[in-house]
């Protein structure tokens, strides 16, 4: 299960220009430099995303325990985009099962008939 979190999915800021969502916290605790920490109030105004993102994580009274509640959010997260992948999995196998148990049906009974008519022809 490990695995498939860690691989499946990325984390959202590493495929955009955003900051990481280590920059984030780190601005939100005040622990960047001045250079970087302009760099980030700059993509702050111009990214709602992002600037939500630090809207929230700056409702934290105790700043020392976001890391722990974004990893929780982010596992809690995957379990259940996993469990609904297993769930959409398990719909297409009953379905692709209805379908063969169909298909087989449809061929037995064409075999009846062609059985019965051979057998028993019409006069």
């Amino acid at each position: 299960m490990d695995d498939f979190m860690n691989n499946a999915y990325n984390d959202l800021f590493t495929t955009t220009q955003c900051p990481s969502q280590q920059e984030l916290m780190d601005y939100v605790q005040g622990k960047l430099s001045p250079e970087k920490q302009h760099e980030v109030e700059l993509h702050l105004s111009d990214c709602e995303l992002c600037s939500e993102a630090v809207e929230g994580l700056s409702a934290f009274e105790q700043k020392e325990i976001i890391p722990v509640y974004l990893r929780q959010m982010k596992w809690q997260m995957l379990r259940k985009l996993k469990s609904r992948k297993q769930k959409k999995d398990q719909i297409a196998s009953h379905t692709q099962l209805a379908i063969i148990c169909i298909i087989v049906l449809f061929i037995l009974l064409a075999a009846f008939w062609a059985y019965h008519f051979m057998t028993h022809p019409t006069k």
